[in-house]
């Protein structure tokens, strides 16, 4: 179900991002206002009239994800009212990156001894009482805990505060975040649509709330969900500008729903705000860096080929990331650029980076495909057992640091073993290893920047000159992953090679309708070709 709401073009949203950066006004806390362009919060204290202001300013920081610069407000307000409890609770979980990692050994100490100090401090409302309660339940000391055990922990507590105040909308959105997160470890489907049955309400009832935005479209961020994002999504960036992660977290939906223009609208305007933050020490590269991995993609799916080459020049420009960070999205973006542009002699001899092993699968797996698709099925297979180590060691690593990790076979080891055994004439077996990794895929979810496996199950029958089954196959990837380039030309391809010209006709048509007014892809001189010849 999509939201009703006023759609505003990502090119209005940028301008007007741009005029709150230039506009810092400071609202009193009596109206619940923090600095105009990280939003409008609602989170009032015990805590002095000089404190409260930047109280509500770190809120909605933390909201935003801006964890540096939220843990730099929040001391900023314990030095204004030492006696300030809240504030060492915002210090505390600005150090829990709730969606991105966990905090290790030497973090969780730290934030163990910011809870204390608020449990020391007597002057607190039992409504701060139970939010401080709550960061407890996560930091506690016990290195029996898994980070599944903490994140339930919170999760538990944060629900006994939106019990205890339900009209307090920043505890719930708090709530709803725990949700999100717990959705990663058990019940993804449950614990996402409880979050979104809070923050819907929410949203409707606080447009202006950066907390309520922003954890629906996390929420909302799987193929089924999307669309229940969108308003949230178009609206976010205008909440909080002054955010680079509130101008990027858009994008998540609009790759989602193949909406290529607004995502690289949302990840120019999030990288620019990123250099600026990290240039001013209040934030660090990962921002930047994630912003144009979106773009980098974004770019690719409309065609844009020449630009998608530019973000990965541009990376060496990125202001404060460290030579292994560098190398690490170097190799990224330059193995999704040969996978999605079918460059196959690229793939096969893509550079491997001096980088740990862990950190090489991308490359492995598309050396793996690039050496298959070429017909070299012994280098293909040498490939592989390198993809088949860098797993391994991935695994070792998650598990070492606590996170769950589980040993089964993954798609991409099923998928470059499909494209081996393709090589090597083993057609049927190809075909069945990919199909059930396409069905596997499916029931998890497809990640919103992976070639999906059923269209790579569509390429391989139309390798295999099955265009009628290949056409299945796109169209079912199409579902999931609407609007990328690569399903739209081959389903197109499909049913060309099938008879089908309506059908043809329609997706060629789709491809020259996504594709951005730079686009150079050579495919599309042929989309032209045949749309005019008909």
């Amino acid at each position: 179900m999509q939201r009703a709401g006023i759609i505003i073009p990502l090119s209005t949203v940028f301008v007007i991002a741009v005029f709150a950066l230039s506009n810092h006004l400071t609202h009193g806390a009596s109206d619940g206002m923090t600095h105009e362009q990280f939003g409008t919060v609602s989170f009032p204290t015990s805590c002095s009239p000089q404190a409260q202001p930047l109280i509500e300013k770190g809120v909605a920081q933390l909201h935003s994800f801006q964890y540096q610069q939220s843990e730099a407000t929040f001391t900023e307000a314990t030095k204004a009212d030492s006696q300030c409890a809240i504030a060492y609770w915002g210090r505390a979980m600005s150090l829990y990156h709730q969606l991105w990692d966990f905090p290790g050994p030497d973090t969780l100490a730290k934030g163990r001894d910011y809870i204390a100090q608020a449990q020391k401090l007597i002057e607190k409302s039992p409504r701060e009482a139970d939010y401080i309660a709550a960061a407890a339940a996560f930091y506690q000391e016990s290195s029996k805990l898994s980070h599944t055990d903490r994140i339930e922990a919170y999760s538990r507590s944060i629900e006994k505060l939106h019990r205890d105040f339900p009209d307090d909308g920043e505890g719930a959105a708090f709530y709803a975040l725990s949700l999100v997160s717990l959705a990663d470890h058990k019940d993804e489907v449950v614990n996402r649509k409880k979050a979104i049955a809070i923050l819907d309400p929410l949203f409707d009832q606080h447009p202006d709330n950066p907390g309520d935005a922003h954890y629906l479209i996390h929420a909302t961020d799987t193929p089924e969900l999307a669309p229940q994002g969108l308003a949230a999504a178009r609206h976010y960036a205008q909440i909080a500008p002054d955010s680079s992660h509130a101008l990027h977290m858009p994008s998540h939906i609009f790759v989602r729903l193949g909406l290529w223009q607004e995502s690289i609208d949302s990840n120019i305007a999030a990288a620019a705000a990123a250099a600026k933050a990290t240039q001013a020490h209040e934030a660090d590269a990962g921002y930047q860096l994630h912003a144009l991995d979106f773009l980098n993609y974004s770019y690719l799916q409309s065609g844009q080929e020449g630009r998608a080459r530019q973000v990965i020049a541009d990376l060496k420009s990125v202001p404060g990331a460290a030579s292994d960070e560098l190398a690490e999205h170097e190799s990224w973006f330059t193995s999704r650029d040969a996978l999605e542009l079918h460059r196959w002699k690229d793939a096969a001899s893509l550079p491997i980076p001096n980088l740990e092993i862990s950190r090489l699968d991308a490359t492995y797996l598309v050396r793996t495909i690039g050496c298959a698709r070429t017909g070299d099925a012994k280098a293909g297979s040498a490939e592989l057992k390198k993809l088949n180590e860098a797993l391994s060691a991935q695994h070792h690593e998650m598990t070492t640091m606590g996170y769950a990790s589980s040993s089964s076979r993954s798609t991409e080891q099923d998928e470059g073993q499909a494209w081996v055994e393709f090589a090597e004439g083993k057609k049927d077996a190809a075909l069945k290893r990919l199909r059930a990794a396409a069905d596997r895929q499916d029931a998890s979810g497809v990640d919103s920047l992976t070639m999906p496996a059923r269209e790579m199950l569509g390429d391989m029958l139309l390798e295999l000159k099955r265009p009628s089954e290949a056409l299945d196959a796109y169209r079912t990837a199409l579902k999931e992953s609407p609007n990328r380039f690569d399903a739209l030309w081959g389903a197109a391809q499909a049913a060309q090679l099938a008879g089908d010209a309506t059908a043809a006709k329609g997706y060629y048509a789709k491809l020259v309708e996504v594709s951005g007014s730079a686009a150079d892809r050579p495919e599309l001189q042929e989309a032209r070709g045949y749309l005019a010849s008909k």
